[in-house]
């Protein structure tokens, strides 16, 4: 039996005669390498080999059917490997590609109702931000522009808080957000949409920023809670923002001449460390609008009446010269707490301290604990103000109306140690002289001791002058006039001299005090209220 000449692999193959006999058992032998080859064909593509040699040496066979079919079969099984070599490779080729793409699109799914945005470079979540800003390319530790003009650095206060005004330490604290504006090329991105990128205070430690300080500050901290209030934007062209949250305690000079009728003007001032003029420019970004307040903001002893902002340049004879900015506010102190606490006290104690020009002078245990009373209440007074106000060289307001206020509480007490004073020497010369005068008990009335001098001496009072009148004015005058009766015989003129040197109206005195003093006092409440307010 003849078999068609075939092909292995482009190598021609004879035809060849196998004898009828032995078919059978080579038809067995075919079976078991067709099975053979059929197993092996499933395996890596480096077995194609071992089965060409397989192939071969069955050929050598003297079968003529075992050589049709294993030829037929390794040009199938041969065409099948090339071709599925060629699709794993295309496959592992185009595998990542197709995979980025369904995880790029795997957010929105084919019906979803939220609308698709073109992506932006700059939101490019493969690409890291000091990548994109080119954050290691630069040098950023000199300023932008280096060599050049002066960098210009716009700034802007929003002040969110005036929490305290000491007049004893002389400051005051103030929390606020500080923005500053420049424009660094260094840090420009490309972006399609032109979106700026917003980081937080872990860039700025990697990038240069404007070194701003508070000039005159006693302290001031950066608000970390729950991370530090740092804020950095960064726009495509090269801008940058960069806002912090700062809370500051400055110094404020006041001027305590007119407390607390008075007004201060404090000011917090902003200045670059380390650059001068000639390097950074700064600058209100929007001149006056660039400072904004809340609206909320109030204080207890002050009314808050402006906020202004003003530039100058600080002088250093070491360094040079320096742009500075200021923020300055007026106050106005409340008055009306130091109306209530001070001035109304002081006052009573003042109108306190005349009603013993009402008291009888005689009443020692009544006008003098008054006195001192109203006396040690103003020192208490004028102590409290004291404690709570700096120690300064001046006179305060609030010292010229407590200390007016003492005097007259002490003239007050003054006024009654003379009228006591005087009456105990007027009441010592009227018993000397009632030792002089003769016994006149029983009398009605001593016509013969009086004389001719009867009509020196009032009717009224020469007719009860036996009797005891309101406060004994009456009788003490009808007994020296009495007593000195027979030594006007020597001479009329002298004895008018001699009465009117030793009669002295001592209750005369608490009289003219009652006009007195609160005159006084008035005047001076009129002065001073006309002057300071």
């Amino acid at each position: 039996m003849f078999c068609v000449r075939g092909c292995l692999c482009g190598v021609p193959v004879k035809p060849c005669i196998v004898e009828h006999q032995q078919r059978p058992r080579c038809l067995k032998k075919a079976q078991i390498w067709l099975l053979s080859l059929l197993f092996l064909e499933n395996l890596t593509v480096g077995l194609l080999a071992p089965k060409i040699r397989l192939v071969w040496s069955v050929c050598t066979m003297q079968t003529d059917a075992l050589l049709l079919i294993c030829v037929c079969v390794l040009g199938a099984a041969g065409r099948s490997v090339h071709q599925r070599g060629h699709i794993f490779e295309n496959y592992s080729q185009t595998r990542p590609r197709r995979e980025t793409q369904r995880e790029g699109e795997g957010g929105h799914k084919s019906g979803s109702p939220i609308l698709k945005r073109s992506p932006d470079v700059t939101k490019n979540y493969m690409t890291k931000s000091e990548q994109l800003l080119r954050v290691d390319d630069h040098d950023f530790t000199m300023r932008p522009g280096f060599g050049g003009p002066a960098i210009p650095v716009g700034v802007d206060v929003q002040v969110e808080s005036l929490d305290t005004i000491s007049e004893v330490d002389m400051d005051f604290t103030m929390t606020l957000y500080l923005r500053h504006y420049w424009k660094d090329e260094r840090l420009s991105f490309p972006s399609n949409t032109n979106q700026s990128m917003t980081f937080d205070g872990r860039l700025v430690r990697k990038i240069w920023v404007p070194d701003m300080f508070f000039v005159h500050s006693k302290r001031s901290f950066i608000h970390d809670t729950t991370t530090d209030n740092v804020m950095l934007r960064v726009f495509p062209d090269g801008k940058v923002l960069y806002s912090l949250r700062v809370t500051v305690t400055a110094m404020c000079n006041m001027d305590l001449s007119r407390f607390p009728l008075d007004t201060q003007t404090c000011s917090l001032e902003i200045e670059s460390y380390a650059y001068t003029e000639d390097d950074l420019m700064l600058y209100w970004k929007k001149g006056n609008d660039s400072l904004k307040t809340d609206e909320k903001i109030s204080l207890s002893q002050f009314l808050i009446q402006k906020f202004h902002t003003t530039t100058k340049l600080a002088f250093y004879s070491s360094t040079g010269w320096y742009n500075r900015l200021y923020i300055n506010f007026t106050l106005r102190r409340h008055i009306f707490f130091f109306l209530l606490q001070t001035y109304f006290p002081a006052t009573l104690m003042v109108m306190l301290s005349w009603v013993s020009f009402w008291i009888d002078r005689r009443a020692v245990p009544a006008r003098v604990p008054l006195g001192i009373t109203t006396v040690l209440t103003m020192s208490t007074i004028i102590t409290g103000v004291n404690a709570s106000m700096p120690r300064v060289s001046y006179i305060k307001a609030v010292d010229i109306y407590l200390w007016v206020s003492f005097v007259f509480v002490f003239l007050s007490v003054i006024e009654y140690a003379a009228v006591n004073y005087l009456t105990t020497v007027q009441e010592r010369k009227e018993r000397k002289l009632r030792d002089r005068l003769p016994c006149t008990c029983g009398i009605s009335h001593p016509t013969g001791l009086m004389h001719s001098s009867y009509s020196d001496v009032d009717v009224n009072t020469t007719g009860n002058y036996s009797m005891p009148e309101e406060n004994g004015d009456k009788r003490e005058r009808i007994l020296v006039q009495l007593a000195l009766a027979d030594d006007r015989t020597g001479g009329q003129g002298k004895s008018h001299r001699s009465y009117a040197s030793m009669w002295i109206d001592t209750h005369a005195i608490d009289k003219y005090s009652r006009v007195i003093f609160p005159g006084a006092y008035t005047l001076f409440n009129i002065i001073y209220w006309s002057i300071y307010s």
